[in-house]
């Protein structure tokens, strides 16, 4: 029987400052810190673990992006909707998914969408 997978951690670029990273994901974004070491560090909210490392290579800042699911996307969006980031509308998308993007201060791009129920 193939290994079930059961988390995913994705390694994010921070920019060339983790700690002012770290700020912007725990004041505006609602994480908090699990670990930190050197020039990395993981955050947490809820069930979602992200791994961030100092590194301000554009090609990959420019390349990040992730999507997550929440059960709250309206919550969400006014939780967010002042943040200082680049954050986009809350739409319907025409494949019928409620949804909103935002893009950190490193250029990492977020895609929130409203989790089925």
């Amino acid at each position: 029987m193939p290994a079930h997978f059961a988390t995913v951690a994705p390694l994010l670029p921070a920019g060339p400052s983790l700690a002012a990273t770290l700020d912007f994901y725990t004041r505006h974004l609602g994480f908090t810190v699990a670990w930190q070491h050197g020039t990395m560090a993981g955050v947490r909210r809820g069930d979602v673990h992200l791994n961030l490392i100092a590194n301000d290579t554009r090609a990959w800042i420019e390349n990040a992006s992730l999507a997550i699911g929440v059960d709250d996307l309206s919550a969400l969006y006014a939780e967010y909707r002042d943040a200082p980031a680049k954050v986009g509308p809350l739409e319907t998308k025409p494949w019928g998914r409620r949804e909103f993007h935002l893009i950190d201060p490193t250029g990492v791009c977020f895609q929130f969408h409203q989790r089925p129920t």
